[in-house]
């Protein structure tokens, strides 16, 4: 009998300790903690996921692609049964999602499209596109309210040309504003056009910062700059100083109404205080639950809810993808939409 009992209290403590897994393992790799967006990406998925009975292994690679690589592969090797990537470049991937498969391992692409590589599963996203176009509607809104009926001078940036998603920001401004280009009513006095030319590597301000004030001192000694495209509140910052150094803002010189996306505290306030113009909210916690949703049915068997299976294509396969709405935000609505939603509170803007 005694052996029996000891046998039977083994065999608990074995449930027990692997309890922690039983209802499914999952990997979360991160790019960066150096962008606000990023950090709540990854706290809003630790909480969804362990709220759904899961649990989270949560890494930042701090846009070090061979640190993302080990971060994944020591994913694997502790036994993950599934991974979320939100890729550093998305064309670095190949070798470890291959490990991934030959392990059983799901694999989803978190709002950056993993390119190269028939072993992605899913993709959760916004719509991407989409984003491209409000900004782009964003500015030429802008650009009439505070500079009447143009000829309007804009420059243009782009993304980091190692994420997928920065040519779909840019295609999407661009279907907006081509044909406003080829009709005379915007003006790119650089000639700076092109993801080849306008992106912006790692999504860097610094960058952005030194282009915009390159842009100036070469094509604007006689001549105001009315707007800039700008695809992420972090680059917005930048070209924001750059401006604000030679005298925009002040005196006669209008602010040129520059666009963003992310919502990011910073670029919300500097909204308010009448710098730049708007930005794009992505709610991250939606996302969340979209890719959770995406685990739960991974995991139970079955396949998870999809509403594109056209549009990402990633050189090997068209991913089944989820998109989700951006929303566009400026003055008039930030406060309905950012702390109506719970996404902020008031406080965080005082």
């Amino acid at each position: 009998m005694k052996i029996k009992t000891i046998l039977a209290a083994a065999t608990a403590v074995i449930a027990l300790s692997s309890a922690a897994y039983a209802e499914g393992f999952v990997g979360i790799a991160m790019p960066t903690k150096s962008s606000a967006r990023w950090i709540a990406d990854g706290d809003n998925m630790v909480k969804t996921l362990e709220a759904a009975g899961y649990t989270a292994d949560l890494q930042y690679a701090e846009d070090d692609i061979p640190n993302q690589l080990a971060q994944i592969e020591n994913m694997i090797t502790k036994g993950v049964d599934v991974l979320v990537i939100a890729a550093i470049d998305g064309t670095t991937l190949s070798n470890a999602l291959e490990n991934a498969a030959a392990a059983g391992v799901k694999v989803i692409a978190y709002d950056r499209l993993i390119r190269d590589s028939g072993d992605l599963d899913y993709y959760a996203t916004f719509d991407n596109f989409k984003v491209g176009v409000l900004q782009a509607s964003s500015l030429v809104e802008g650009l009439k309210s505070r500079f009447g009926d143009g000829p309007y001078n804009v420059e243009l940036f782009g993304g980091s040309p190692d994420d997928n998603n920065a040519y779909f920001f840019y295609d999407g401004a661009m279907s907006i504003l081509q044909p406003l280009i080829d009709d005379g009513t915007v003006v790119v006095p650089s000639g700076q056009m092109g993801m080849e030319t306008v992106g912006t590597l790692r999504w860097d301000g610094s960058v952005a910062q030194a282009r915009m004030d390159n842009i100036l001192s070469a094509n604007y000694t006689n001549q105001e700059v009315h707007g800039v495209l700008s695809p992420y509140d972090g680059l917005s910052i930048g070209i924001l100083s750059s401006l604000k150094g030679v005298g925009y803002g002040s005196g006669d010189l209008k602010m040129p109404i520059v666009s963003g996306q992310d919502a990011e505290v910073p670029s919300v306030k500097s909204i308010l205080a009448g710098e730049q113009y708007s930005t794009i909210f992505k709610d991250t916690r939606e996302l969340a639950k979209v890719t959770v949703g995406m685990v739960d049915a991974v995991l139970g068997g079955s396949e998870p809810e999809i509403n594109d299976t056209s549009t990402y294509d990633n050189g090997v396969k068209v991913v089944p993808s989820f998109l989700l709405e951006p929303v566009s935000v400026d003055a008039s609505n930030w406060e309905e939409v950012l702390i109506g939603s719970g996404y902020y509170t008031k406080d965080q803007f005082q």
